[in-house]
């Protein structure tokens, strides 16, 4: 790797010659492949090293064009999260939604500027490596465990909508009940899994999976179109509380179709608390902005700036129109809320086959940094071998779909990974890493002090919603036994 110096230091800037792990580049490779439409040319072999992945591309270096990098965001930034946003409106009313929201999307900016500030000082384009830097092992550690637990977070949210939706497309197709094995959600992730997702993710380059974070974004769009479609639609009181409605109640009706229920509008803490683990959950894109960084230079920011507000309109505006569709009776995954009502409308159904389609093709691709930060950890020095790979890939799999299976809801997925890593990745982390590593600021200066602040920020948030997400699990355990004994 060093045959040729001065060529290496002519076609790539010295921050890209940190000679951080093979591991970790493959990793951040894969991940950032989610997120540029060139993605096919980053593992292709350079200078004769055929397994080695490189820097990104010198020839591209600084070309991407603001349109498409605020695109690329995008689909790093969209996510599942969108799907349990008017659950949290739900529970917390519109007003501290929007409150909530504007603040979450300003703090995951500003944890943005202060990992770009960071990344600029300490010379460093991944995201354990600033761990590394920082803290030594435990830096390193910590980053490493955030991210992984972030991506099997995500990965868990896929496979739940796979759980969710694929029982209400075959229902449509073939006019099965409930009860048939086939229309079995657990049934039909353990299926999806072993006959789709395992011989993927067995493969040792993905770049045939290098759009499919497109696909993704396009797919969510066109899910935000009918939600706003299907408000108009559908009617109001909703079909199945037509029986029960009576004049004694109709003044109540009317006011939960408008979003202003009284009896709402004083919402469960314990049910409140999950909104902000789920709005952190959504807006996780970290680990993508370092590599996004080497390619964008000083205009990363301005990128960021667009595409965190193109999100937050979507996000509000989905929100906003699955709350006012179903007020208080809207689900943890907003999708699968609409089959209570209509399991056979086409235009549901073909959102459904495309989201399905889209989280079923990501999930290998999440996979696969999260086997390779295993890897490294467990077996940093030796070669490749399939059976580890396997063995690894396989393990990944059981488990994530063990906890798709045994988790009651979705909410508690999104609530326990969004205070906990997406808390640290947004929070913590790029506090710590910049209050460590920007020497030139001094620590009395506002730069510091407000890292300081937003340091002690983050973990009241993590420590905060985690206790009360803890309260509200025992809270339900209990209930659940009582109602067993009865």
């Amino acid at each position: 790797m060093t045959t040729h110096p001065p060529l290496r230091l002519r076609r790539a800037p010295a921050r890209c010659n940190i000679d951080y792990s093979k591991g970790h580049r493959e990793r951040d490779r894969i991940h950032f492949k989610l997120s540029l439409s060139h993605t096919h040319t980053l593992l292709s072999p350079r200078h004769g090293l055929s397994s080695v992945p490189v820097c990104f591309p010198p020839q591209h270096q600084g070309n991407a064009s603001f349109g498409m990098s605020v695109f690329n965001l995008g689909n790093a930034i969209m996510g599942s999260g969108i799907l349990g946003l008017s659950y949290a409106m739900a529970n917390t009313g519109i007003a501290l939604f929007v409150i909530l929201l504007v603040a979450v999307a300003i703090f995951s900016l500003y944890s943005v500027h202060l990992l770009l500030k960071t990344a600029n000082e300490g010379g460093a384009l991944v995201y354990e490596h600033l761990g590394y830097k920082a803290f030594g092992i435990p830096g390193k550690l910590a980053a490493s465990c955030s991210i992984t637990m972030q991506n099997i977070g995500a990965m868990s949210s896929y496979l739940y909508i796979v759980k969710y939706e694929l029982p209400i497309v075959i229902q449509a197709f073939t006019g099965a009940s409930d009860k048939e094995w086939y229309a079995n959600g657990d049934y039909l992730v353990l299926l999806v899994s072993v006959v789709i997702i395992l011989p993927l993710s067995l493969l040792r380059n993905l770049g045939y999976l290098g759009y499919t974070s497109g696909l993704s974004l396009l797919c969510m769009v066109f899910f935000l179109i009918v939600v706003i479609i299907k408000k108009f639609q559908i009617p109001c009181p909703l079909p199945n509380e037509l029986n029960a409605l009576n004049e004694t109640n109709l003044f109540e009706k009317s006011h939960i179709c408008l979003g202003v229920n009284p009896e709402a509008s004083v919402p469960s803490v314990l049910q409140t608390v999950y909104a902000v683990p789920i709005l952190t959950f959504a807006f996780v894109c970290h680990p993508a902005i370092l590599p996004m960084y080497e390619e964008l230079k000083e205009r990363m920011q301005g990128v960021a700036n667009v595409s965190f507000l193109a999100m937050f309109i979507m996000y509000l505006l989905a929100a906003l129109f699955g709350y006012l569709t179903f007020n208080i009776h809207v689900g943890p995954e907003l999708l699968h809320t609409y089959a209570r009502y209509y399991k056979s409308d086409v235009l549901l159904l073909i959102v459904r086959l495309a989201v399905l389609t889209a989280v079923t093709l990501t999930v290998p691709v999440v996979l696969f940094p999260i086997r390779t930060s295993v890897n490294h950890l467990l077996c940093p020095t030796k070669n490749f071998s399939w059976v580890r790979h396997t063995a690894i890939t396989v393990g990944l799999l059981a488990g994530t779909n063990a906890m798709v299976i045994l988790v009651p809801t979705i909410k508690d997925i999104f609530g326990f990974i969004g205070a906990s890593a997406a808390a640290m990745l947004i929070f913590i982390l790029p506090s710590a890493f910049y209050l460590k590593l920007v020497k030139k600021e001094p620590m009395q200066s506002m730069q510091k002090l407000g890292a300081a602040a937003f340091l002690v920020l983050g973990f009241l948030v993590m420590i905060g919603c985690m206790s009360l997400i803890i309260v509200d699990w025992v809270h339900q355990f209990s209930n659940n036994k009582k109602s067993d004994g009865h």
